[in-house]
């Protein structure tokens, strides 16, 4: 294993938590390495189900150390719910590690995101978690980070200069109420102390676990198609979910990676805005929806689902580097006695198997669909390849066909045990 990253090969909510669970039963360390509150990971384990927004997964098994990596934008009012309540549920926390990088999603950025998304035009469909605004924050180099809060002067100092920039926004721009400076550096200074303990250099602690060849797990948010350069822009997310993520938010070099997973529904979803040219908006897709229980762990939106488009796997395939993919949710496709998958686009009165990762023009695109024969049988029993119907294992030969990388395991339920692994 060395250094392994599970990456989503679509537009997020892949059941990645599950793969990472898997992979972190051998790991040292599980690493989160992108994005903030807007991720949910689903867990379930002997019968108990485990929510994950900002925490690693992998701090299920008492083996690892949880890293929250310095690419994660982290809002203390979210972590300090997740943790109580994975706290209730027996979760040692203490194993975990929060990067002195890492960016705080404020409570303006929050109000920002929502002031914004209530806007007609230009709607993107975000979480309205903050996740923007924070990273726009740390572009212009006016951000809170873990560091600062670890010092109240410190603190104050920047949250008194970020608001001189924000609440003038949020007052004539909005017509909102401004935030007060000295309410936000006492609840601050609380959470200072809340996460004290687990503060650390990530770098220099995942750099030195790297160089000693120690397991590490890397685990993206959010998926590929989401990607802020290589996704359907503008419809995307506010950081870097591919494989390169992985070393922009930790510190640890690429030549280090030595596997790329990437995991794909058995069909495709998308939440929020933007084109899908898959999309089934009929009694199918609502039959694949409350199968797949498509709704979203950190909003609980209904997703909106799809045919799987090999067109868009194969492209982040590409882009990622896959070494290998897990196709979960296999199972929520028995019963379909035809199924279709997406080969290629018609744009422009041509044909082109080439994913168009512009949102104009992929919204111009058509499917051309192949069509399989399907299966009737329930597979959540399944162990082994050999016990899936032959047209369940032929629509995962199909995949690997135009995609040029090897299944490896496959989900057929949310459970652990609910796993093939393949050769």
């Amino acid at each position: 294993m060395s250094v392994l990253v599970v990456v989503g090969a679509q537009w997020g909510d892949e059941a990645k938590g599950k793969i990472v669970d898997l992979f972190a039963q051998r790991a040292r360390y599980v690493v989160r390495y992108a994005g903030g509150s807007n991720a949910g990971h689903t867990v379930c384990v002997n019968g108990a189900t485990y929510k994950f927004h900002l925490i690693p997964s992998g701090i299920l098994h008492p083996n690892v150390i949880a890293v929250v990596g310095d690419g994660v934008v982290m809002d203390l009012r979210a972590f300090g719910i997740e943790a109580a309540a994975l706290h209730e549920q027996g979760v040692d926390l203490s194993r975990l590690r929060i990067g002195r990088g890492v960016h705080l999603t404020m409570p303006y950025h929050r109000l920002l995101d929502e002031l914004e998304e209530a806007q007609i035009e230009g709607r993107i469909g975000t979480t309205k978690r903050g996740i923007g605004p924070t990273y726009a924050d740390k572009a212009w180099r006016i951000g809170v980070r873990v560091a600062d809060l670890m010092e109240r002067d410190r603190l104050a100092q920047r949250i008194q200069r970020v608001l001189q920039r924000r609440n003038p926004t949020i007052q004539r721009v909005y017509g909102a109420k401004p935030l007060n400076a000295n309410e936000l550096i006492e609840e601050f200074t609380h959470y200072a102390e809340q996460i004290r303990p687990y503060v650390c250099d990530v770098p220099h602690l995942l750099m030195q676990a790297a160089e000693r060849s120690e397991p590490i797990v890397m685990e993206g948010a959010q998926g590929t198609l989401l990607d802020l350069d290589y996704g359907t822009y503008p419809y995307v997310t506010s950081s870097h979910p591919i494989a390169a993520g992985a070393c922009l938010g930790t510190g640890i070099a690429p030549n280090r990676l030595t596997e790329i997973w990437g995991v794909a529904k058995a069909y495709t979803t998308r939440v929020g805005e933007g084109p899908f040219p898959t999309e089934l908006t009929d009694e199918i897709g609502d039959r694949i929806r409350n199968r797949g229980r498509e709704y979203g762990t950190t909003t609980g939106r209904a997703r909106r689902v799809g045919w799987l488009d090999l067109v868009a796997l194969r492209y982040a395939a590409r882009v990622n580097g896959f070494t290998a993919l897990a196709v979960t949710l296999l199972d929520v496709l028995s019963g379909f006695e035809r199924l279709k998958v997406c080969v290629a686009y018609r744009y422009n009165d041509a044909q082109t198997r080439e994913f168009i990762a512009d949102a104009p023009a992929l919204a111009r695109c058509e499917p051309v669909y192949a069509e399989l024969h399907g299966w009737r049988e329930e597979i959540d029993h399944c162990r082994t390849l050999e016990e899936l119907p032959t047209n369940a294992r032929a629509y995962l030969n199909f995949i690997e066909e135009h995609i040029s990388v090897p299944i490896r395991l496959v989900s057929v339920g949310p459970s652990r045990e609910q796993t093939i692994q393949c050769s």
